[in-house]
């Protein structure tokens, strides 16, 4: 063995480190210049379970990630054989489609700083301090995303509409307009800041409370250690919450079609032209005239994330994360939980009361005849719900942390067309996922319409994105001298994975598992298009009891699919709580 310094290309490899390193004495000169592409290539080639891991995520991504995209741009720019611009530019010179982006801009906008802001606070009272209660409080945190975001929206019609139990019953007003831009903005912001809080809890809990601890010995103030230490070590996890609440906001149209009045978005009219105008061209450009806000989004999260440095666990010992209990700070954080916390508990007790009513606005009686309904005429739906959520959760986080770690750890060729085949799918509106989906695999060889496997398929790679951020997030934090050191003791990157990386990511795996099983169970848009006489689901039949003004029935729906999602979710806590964990045993 020798010393010796590194080349550029070396340097660039993941395992540089400033100084020196050990290396095997049959090394190539030092001197000499090594092409990159070729350096990656070969050491990906010393791992071939590796080389095929990347080549079948690669491939997997390309068939239900970009392919069906591809065939949604095919239909939009391809005209009886023909290519054809002639949908674009009646688009583009419409008042409709240029008052339309900009309105769904504006409410992205304004629902991700305000989701992500209320997330924050949640997740630094819960993470950061010795409040009491968090558990009660991450529950309630957890309510607005176990059901589908338009169930919400209901509830505010119900509640201040203009029949609604407050504005009617209580005050006697029947002339209220609760439709527009700002119940949306409220709308928004409650349904979808436990997106926020759930990845900038993780964050907040890898802070190594030791820098924190060094500052407060050194005389500072707890709001200059939270000012100068806490808030930049959260940085990403920020941006990155803003990118997911914003991206999940402009694409919803759920939301807008029942709030939205004359506040049009674009998904609104992409899904109204698709399923109300049968226009299938014009629908899919509005569509995909999403992807550019989302895009924009997505490489300015990447590009400031990529300049900083958020490295605090570096495997030594350290205390465990300081628990703040001055009261100055402790009571306003727990007084704003608890305002948050009664407004959640209000819609959902009115689903509640709703789900137990004979009609709205007619007979008030109480009845179990909705859950009677549903137990005997509409069990199928809550049966497949089940099965279709309960494959492809798994699935969707583990291939998450997989390819989290390849981005953040390896070096291999078409590391790029991964990052960004693997969040073209989030990024994409889900009606453009589920024509995508129907227009790719409707003929062989990949004819899968009107199965399960359609469906999984489209769960999955629709909410990989979420597992993705939450992994890379955790794995920024650290160092990767540990994973180097086990490389070291003669690991190879399996081992290392799943013994060390792993392990340090329960907080994103859980996250990630969190949200592919309740987006798995209240996804709408992406499967609407994709559900048979075989398998439909809970989410639709919702929709439909909706559209059809049985609320009571839909309510019912609604209580039962927050029940089993409440189930799973412990569930899968103590299933993660067990990743890692070791039995010692005594000599």
């Amino acid at each position: 063995m020798k010393t010796t310094s590194l080349n550029g290309a070396a340097r660039r490899s993941p395992y540089y480190r400033k100084g020196t390193i050990m290396v095997n004495s049959k090394t190539t000169d030092p001197g000499s210049k090594t092409n990159p592409y070729k350096l990656h290539l070969a050491m990906l080639w010393k791992e071939p379970w590796l080389f095929l891991l990347v080549a079948a995520i690669l491939l997997s991504l390309f068939i239900f990630a970009v392919y069906p995209i591809y065939q949604v741009i095919k239909v939009t720019v391809v005209d009886e054989g023909r290519f054809s611009l002639a949908v674009i530019g009646q688009s583009l010179q419409s008042s409709y489609f240029l008052s339309s982006f900009w309105n769904s801009v504006q409410l992205g906008i304004i629902a991700a700083l305000l989701a992500t802001l209320l997330g924050f606070v949640f997740a630094f009272a819960i993470a950061r301090t010795g409040m009491k209660g968090k558990k009660f409080f991450h529950l309630i945190a957890m309510l607005p995303i176990i059901s589908p975001p338009f169930v919400i929206a209901l509830g505010v019609i119900l509640l201040f509409g203009r029949t609604g139990l407050i504005t009617n019953r209580v005050f006697g007003l029947d002339n209220v307009d609760v439709y527009g831009l700002p119940s949306l903005i409220f709308i928004q912001t409650l349904a979808f800041f436990p997106i926020a809080y759930l990845n900038l809890r993780g964050v907040l809990e890898s802070i190594d409370s030791s820098v924190e601890d060094a500052a407060l010995n050194l005389g500072a103030t707890r709001w200059h250690v939270f000012r100068s230490i806490t808030f930049p070590l959260a940085v990403p996890g920020i941006l990155s919450a803003m990118l997911l609440v914003f991206i999940k906001s402009i694409e919803d149209f759920g939301n807008p079609m029942v709030l939205g009045g004359d506040y049009n978005t674009l998904a609104v009219q992409a899904y109204l032209q698709i399923t109300g105008m049968y226009d299938l061209r014009s629908g899919a450009f509005l569509a995909i005239a999403l992807l550019l806000p989302s895009l924009t989004a997505f490489f300015i999260q990447k590009y400031w994330v990529s300049k900083k440095s958020y490295v605090t666990v570096t495997g030594k010992p350290s205390n465990l994360t300081i628990r703040l209990t001055d009261k100055m700070i402790v009571w306003p954080l727990f007084a704003f939980c608890g305002l948050i916390t009664v407004v959640v508990l209000v819609f959902y007790i009115m689903v509640g009361y709703v789900a137990l009513i004979h009609l709205w606005g007619v007979d008030y009686s109480i009845t179990l005849n909705n859950f009677r309904y549903i137990f005997t005429l509409g069990f199928d739906t809550v049966r497949n719900s089940l099965i279709l959520s309960v494959i492809s959760t798994p699935i969707t986080a583990l291939l998450g942390m997989v390819i989290a770690f390849l981005l953040i750890r390896k070096k291999f060729p078409g590391k790029k067309l991964m990052e960004v085949g693997s969040m073209l799918t989030f990024a994409v509106p889900g009606t453009v996922i589920g024509i995508g989906y129907i227009l790719s695999f409707n003929d062989y060889p990949l004819l899968l319409t009107g199965t399960s496997a359609i469906i999984i398929l489209a769960l999955t790679f629709r909410n990989l994105q979420v597992g993705i951020e939450a992994g890379t997030n955790s794995l920024r934090q650290v160092d990767p001298s540990i994973e180097e050191a086990s490389a070291v003791l003669g690991a190879n990157s399996f081992t290392t994975f799943w013994k060390i990386s792993l392990p340090m990511m329960k907080s994103a795996l859980f996250s990630g598992l969190v949200y592919s099983f309740v987006r798995s169970m209240t996804s709408v848009s992406a499967i609407i298009f994709l559900i048979s006489v075989n398998w439909n689901l809970m989410t639709i039949s919702i929709l439909s009891q909706i559209e059809a003004s049985r609320l009571g029935v839909a309510a019912a729906y609604c209580v039962i699919l927050i029940f089993i999602v409440l189930i799973a979710l412990g569930i899968l806590q103590f299933m993660v709580n067990q990743l890692g964990s070791t039995k010692r045993r005594t000599p």
